[in-house]
């Protein structure tokens, strides 16, 4: 069977690569810092949207979904939903990270951070069985 060549570079995961290392990173640094529990918060964090960046570096488009009708109109609102999602939840990314650095208090964030992610794969979860 042929395989696309775009399927078979590394490239995709550079991103979720560059990610996971930032967390690293992070945690090093607020480690030596003192500390280590906003760090390991901070690289979980960072870890969870490197996997949420990882499931999806094989995504060519998004999927269409009936519930938002068909045509141009439906594909607009849909990627339109989809950046506000990505948007939003890069936001609590770097907040935590940057929260993290300042020594402020990074819970409310990364309480945030998760909930973005439990609805990302409860979504996911959802929209794969609707296929």
């Amino acid at each position: 069977m042929w395989i696309a060549p775009e399927n078979r570079g590394a490239g995709r995961w550079v991103v979720p690569a560059i990610v996971l290392c930032a967390g690293a990173v992070v945690a090093g640094v607020l480690a030596a810092d003192g500390r280590g529990g906003t760090g390991l918060v901070a690289l979980a964090v960072l870890a969870g949207y490197a996997a949420a960046l990882a499931y999806r570096r094989n995504e060519p488009a998004l999927t269409i979904s009936e519930g938002f009708g068909s045509g141009h109109r439906a594909r607009a609102h849909l990627r339109a939903a989809a950046m506000t999602g990505d948007v939003v939840t890069g936001a609590l990314v770097a907040a935590v990270v940057v929260q993290g650095l300042r020594g402020a208090d990074i819970m409310p964030y990364a309480w945030l951070a998760a909930l973005a992610g439990g609805t990302y794969v409860l979504s996911a979860l959802a929209a794969a069985r609707a296929l």
